[in-house]
């Protein structure tokens, strides 16, 4: 099961498709008009029995709740109960599986030891600091889990779009739901409340297991959790963080266009604006930095997915020399010539409250499971 804004979906699918097992299925859940369309047709160009998307009338994240108590009642999801044979085992693939952050952390192992090559210093003599754009925080994770590794991490700043959550929790200590989504070029970071803080939050705290719970506890009955300034000063301690705008995203996109004649994703395009924000020289122009140290900034995505993003930042002429040129992919231009297969779709009722939305999708994805 997933709830994608990004890449987990088409990703899980295509691990399906090519797997070709009678025993391993998935249904991937994305918000309608929340994805740019070439990932959608990622999905619903999936020629597979075993693949079901779903098309859900909500915010970014409005699917994680139905998925999560799915996944945290798997008794509900046999056809039998008791029956081992008919069983189906219910597996997350978005960063709340702990899974994704574990292997996401290699990334951040590789890249230190590439940027150690890159000023031919030997490993362990060199502090890297870490930007990555931030959304449910699955590779903010992996980076804190490699530094309490050992991994000769420096600060670890996130860059958020204006859905900024983690930027405000960041700052000020309160962890506060917003009241709306609201809509962005930087689609796969639209997130309201970011899972992984509570992993975040779990290693700061030295693994305070019934602290977080207490915390969590609160975080779901208010949708709002204040840190006291003893844990803000140690989340301080180890995070810095900005908020990017989708002007101060395209500007990004330009520059490191312009700079380094490399197209970037609109998120990638954040964590440089951020990077810049912050003090680096993020676009290699030589310029006076306030920081002293190495900085790597972590890229996500192919910025083939998002058009949109592209030619808002590049123009039209922009996106159409990328998308004529040897480095644009050629398994690109394939999907966008397959036939979409229409998702199935879960609707909202005029005045229904999130909640009760929440309850039919879940019932329906239960339905669909058992099929």
């Amino acid at each position: 099961l997933a709830a994608t804004t990004g890449d987990p979906g088409p990703a899980a699918v295509q691990a399906v498709r090519q797997c070709d097992s009678p025993y391993l299925s998935c249904i991937i859940h994305y918000p309608k008009g929340q994805i740019s369309e070439f990932q959608r047709r990622q999905m619903t160009t999936a020629d597979s029995p075993m693949v079901t998307i779903v098309e859900f009338e909500g915010g970014g994240d409005d699917m994680d709740r139905p998925i999560k108590e799915l996944l945290t009642e798997q008794h509900s999801s046999t056809a039998e109960e008791g029956d081992s044979d008919d069983r189906v085992l219910l597996c997350g693939v978005n960063s709340y599986n702990i899974g994704r952050p574990l292997m996401q952390m290699a990334h951040f192992f590789w890249a230190y030891l590439r940027v150690c090559e890159q000023l031919q210093t030997e490993p362990g003599e060199l502090t890297l600091d870490i930007v990555v754009p931030a959304g449910a925080l699955g590779n903010t994770t992996a980076a804190y889990m490699s530094k309490k590794m050992g991994l000769p991490l420096g600060k670890l700043c996130v860059g958020t779009n204006v859905n900024d959550i983690t930027h405000r929790a960041i700052q000020s200590g309160k962890f506060h739901r917003s009241d709306e989504m609201k809509q962005t070029l930087s689609e796969a970071i639209n997130i309201q409340v970011p899972y992984n803080f509570e992993r975040v939050l779990y290693f700061l705290t030295d693994g305070d297991d019934a602290l977080i719970r207490k915390w969590m506890a609160v975080m779901d009955a208010t949708a709002q959790l204040d840190l006291e300034k003893r844990w803000l000063d140690q989340l301080q301690d180890q995070f810095e963080s900005a908020r990017i705008t989708d002007d101060e995203m395209c500007l990004a996109t330009r520059c490191a266009k312009e700079t380094l004649n490399y197209i970037i994703d609109p998120h990638t395009a954040v964590a440089f604006a951020a990077a810049d924000k912050f003090g680096y020289d993020a676009y290699a122009m030589g310029k006076s930095s306030i920081r002293d140290t190495a900085v790597a900034i972590i890229a996500t995505a192919s910025a083939c997915k998002f058009e949109e993003a592209v030619t808002t930042a590049l123009g039209v002429d922009g996106w159409n020399d990328y998308r004529g040129s040897v480095i644009f992919p050629k398994r690109a231009n394939a999907y966008m010539a397959k036939t979409e297969k229409p998702p199935v779709e879960y609707k909202r009722r005029d005045g229904q409250i999130l909640d009760e939305a929440q309850d039919e999708w879940k019932q329906r994805t239960l339905s669909l499971v058992r099929q």
